[in-house]
């Protein structure tokens, strides 16, 4: 069993203000005891922005050269790639995700790091503008520049993902970082703070913080955190945009989803299935992005839900380290219940309950276990529909023509993510521009890194990823000289 009793704070291991808050991580799968891990208190938020506070208003590192700042975070990414599989096999041990899909996001991480570094390539960080009046008599300069201290605040559910999203631009751009990181994320997050270490990170750039919410409200609070950087809940995003807004610190917020997947009359189903099985219930039903609401025609519909109850019903439920596990256990207790609870909600609520239900898997009662759910019948106004489960839940909710499918895809406070299946390409662009999601993926096209990623409405402030993701961690300076 692991045991890690200090605290990753500018860019030492340093024994934690309050030695107390050693904390147990439990397996999912079991309840076992994985390792114990110490927990960060306000005294260490404060030497933590204090070290990054130092290390951006003394120390070197917002003066490097981008390419100096990039040939780290390149260093850091091998590092990690060739530790890929120790990694993926922490993750599924503390978050009970199937092995499949740790193993799978590892080179994904690759992508999400080289997105970021074609985009600080090819930035602006200091440029001449043409001036639109060629007669006036001085030159203008555009300068990005660094912001300062960030706090970077991610969730649980994929951590090295959320985690890499946030500091590598920030970082690329010169900030420096506090990362607070989920308790349930103790011991792969300690895993991260070395390998950045090992890369050559300068003394005081970066801290790792596993803390609980009251210590993460202290760190995005406090006075000398210039941005904050947020990944999770909306109704935590509220709180930190409060927190932001009083204090006016830039703020990032990438948070729900209730994404709709549209499969249009001349869809290939079988295709759709084996799409909607990453796309709809990908790491256990734990993420935003997923399209846990499938649209599909009237004239379809049964043949719809006899497909998808399928495919629900062939994915093997169990131990996450067993290669031919899908779906493993929720992360933790409360959020077994809480999915089980909406489980029940959508029976009374008068949905057809098609596959699973609210009995936890025979076999696997020790577990955060929770079966695959599939309702039908179901109306875009009920919770099933309207609220984030973050489980294993389906809703199958029939429409009548593509306006209806449109309309009931916009319906709901979310806008995080969208996919629509169907054998013409030209129909699913035109589809695909009239959704009110930031992200859409046609016929199961996978994520870019490239591209910007984030949500309307209530799924998020700002976006993450390639040139755009950048852009949310500098200042912007103009300069003016006279000719």
């Amino acid at each position: 069993m692991a045991v890690h009793d200090k605290l990753y704070i500018g860019g030492s291991w340093v024994a934690p203000s309050d030695p107390a808050l050693l904390l147990d991580i439990l397996s999912p799968h079991d309840q076992s005891v994985l390792g114990s891990v110490a927990q960060a208190a306000p005294a260490d938020v404060d030497a933590a922005v204090s070290a990054a506070r130092g290390a951006f208003d003394r120390g070197p590192w917002p003066h490097t050269t981008p390419a100096e700042r990039m040939e780290i975070v390149r260093r850091y990414d091998a590092l990690r790639a060739a530790r890929a599989d120790e990694i993926a096999a922490v993750i599924s041990k503390e978050n009970g995700s199937a092995g499949w899909f740790t193993k799978a996001g590892q080179p994904f991480l690759t992508r999400q790091v080289n997105g970021y570094l074609k985009a600080a390539e090819e930035f602006g960080w200091e440029e001449a503008v043409e001036p639109a009046d060629p007669s006036v008599g001085f030159d203008t300069i555009v300068r990005r520049e660094a912001i300062g201290v960030v706090a970077a605040v991610i969730p649980w559910n994929s951590p090295f993902s959320a985690a890499t999203a946030k500091l590598v631009p920030a970082l690329l751009a010169g900030n420096t970082a506090v990362l607070k990181v989920s308790p349930e994320n103790s011991l792969s997050m300690t895993l991260m703070a070395e390998l950045w270490h090992e890369a050559g990170l300068p003394q005081g750039v970066l801290s790792v913080l596993p803390a609980d919410r009251e210590t993460s409200e202290y760190l995005v609070s406090h006075p000398g955190v210039d941005k904050i950087s947020f990944t999770g809940s909306t109704r935590a995003g509220r709180r930190i945009a409060s927190i932001a807004g009083e204090h006016l610190k830039r703020v990032g917020l990438e948070l729900g989803g209730k994404s709709a997947a549209l499969v249009l009359e001349d869809a290939d189903l079988e295709a759709a299935m084996q799409g909607l099985r990453f796309g709809a219930l990908g790491n256990n039903g734990e993420a935003c992005i997923l399209q846990t609401r499938i649209l599909a025609p009237r004239s379809r519909y049964e043949e719809v839900v006899t497909a998808v109850k399928e495919m629900v019903e062939s994915l093997k439920v169990g131990d996450p380290s067993a290669p031919d596990t899908f779906i493993g256990p929720m992360i933790r207790r409360d959020q077994q219940q809480r999915v089980v609870d909406y489980i029940s909600i959508g029976i009374k609520e008068g949905a057809r309950l098609v596959t699973g239900g609210p009995e936890i898997p025979e076999g696997l009662e020790q577990g955060n276990y929770v079966t695959p759910t599939v309702f039908a019948d179901v109306e875009n106004s009920m919770r099933i529909a309207q609220e984030e489960i973050f489980g294993p839940v389906l809703a199958v909710i029939a429409y009548d023509d593509e306006d209806d499918a449109v309309r009931i895809a916009n319906d709901s406070e979310y806008g995080l993510s969208g996919g629509i299946w169907t054998t013409d390409p030209d129909r699913a662009l035109a589809v695909a521009r009239r959704l009110r999601t930031g992200t859409v993926s046609l016929n199961g096209a996978p994520m870019s890194f490239d591209g910007p990623f984030g949500g309307y409405k209530s799924s998020g402030i700002g976006r993450e990823y390639g040139k755009v993701g950048l852009t949310g961690y500098v200042e912007h300076k103009t300069i003016t000289r006279n000719r």
